[in-house]
């Protein structure tokens, strides 16, 4: 069973899917559109658009410290650089070149960090970008963006490469449920509703977000109203979303395929201490480094499951 699909989603593509198509459909209109990779294209979906254009792809090797400090250089010229490795490689890796060759000078560059979260299965921890969004998070200036499914990404994609600064986009490796069959109305920094509730509200991002579709399912018979917020882009933060939902539902649940520090349930939780504090509770990896394993697997030994979601509600709910 895929997330999702206690509420009747339909499986749609891989996000990195998602975005490689976009991306090699913005390259065709924008001149200034390079890529840089770290020998991973075919995994992050950069080499179509390197197909079409090789004169605007730039292939570095396995050296993500490089693959960045090259990024910088061409933004300084003017292009608009897509910088696309694992989410682990590039984040953990790179992290200096990013704050000292992106991030300190507000360079145009757009990472794109892929095959993140547990959900990538039996490539193991080595390969699980898991702690990318707070990593991200902590560097000035940086826009990150987790999106839940492939129309979310498409229009992500599209919105990094129009905003001038730098940004993070983080992509999986699996398909995911799709969220919006007709097309999803992003904009950078704005939360989406995507479920209306009044008892409370679970907020997610990336694949969790139809995990918390699902666990509103669950919590009906219940007799629990759950509204569900996409909070696709972590930073900056829909500050506004957040308080309403604080103030008009009572209670907050934040699922995330991340660590249980510096990611969306930190950030969620900034806001709601400062603006209208109720009960909270948060789903996620927790503070521990998962296995290789199947991806359905992993994701319910980790909890990263609709149940979980709806315990947590029905907690922070005070109704259990």
């Amino acid at each position: 069973m895929h997330l999702g699909e206690i509420s009747g989603l339909s499986l749609g593509a891989a996000t990195r899917d998602a975005f490689g198509d976009a991306l090699k459909e913005l390259g065709a209109t924008n001149q200034h559109i390079v890529t840089v990779d770290g020998d991973v294209g075919n995994s992050t979906r950069t080499e179509p658009f390197a197909l079409a254009h090789p004169d605007r792809a730039f292939n570095v090797g396995i050296a993500e410290s490089n693959m960045v400090s090259v990024a910088g250089g061409l933004a300084a010229c003017g292009k608009i650089p897509v910088v696309a490795s694992f989410a682990c490689f590039l984040m953990d890796n790179a992290f200096d070149q990013i704050r000292m060759s992106v991030a300190f000078p507000q360079l145009n560059v757009k990472l794109v960090g892929s095959h993140a979260g547990i959900s990538i299965g039996e490539d193991g921890p080595s390969q699980m970008g898991i702690e990318d969004v707070a990593l991200a998070c902590s560097l000035p200036g940086l826009t990150v963006v987790v999106p839940s499914d492939a129309a979310c990404t498409k229009e992500a994609t599209r919105a990094c490469l129009e905003h001038d600064g730098p940004t993070y986009l983080r992509v999986g490796r699996g398909k995911v449920a799709t969220i919006y069959p007709k097309g999803c109305p992003f904009e950078l920094g704005k939360a989406i509703t995507v479920r209306e509730g009044t008892d409370a509200t679970i907020i997610a991002n990336g694949l969790m977000v139809a995990a918390a579709i699902d666990a509103a399912t669950l919590c009906e018979p219940l007799g629990i109203s759950c509204r569900v917020i996409d909070l696709h882009t972590i930073k900056p933060i829909d500050r506004d979303a957040i308080a309403a939902a604080a103030r008009e539902t009572g209670a907050i649940v934040v699922a995330e395929e991340h660590l249980q520090h510096g990611g969306l349930g930190s950030a969620v939780a900034q806001v709601v201490v400062e603006t209208a504090p109720v009960p909270m509770r948060f789903v996620n990896v927790g503070d521990q480094y998962a296995e290789s394993g199947d991806p359905q697997g992993l994701l319910d030994k980790y909890g990263l499951t609709a149940k979980a979601v709806a315990d947590a509600v029905q907690e922070a709910h005070g109704s259990k």
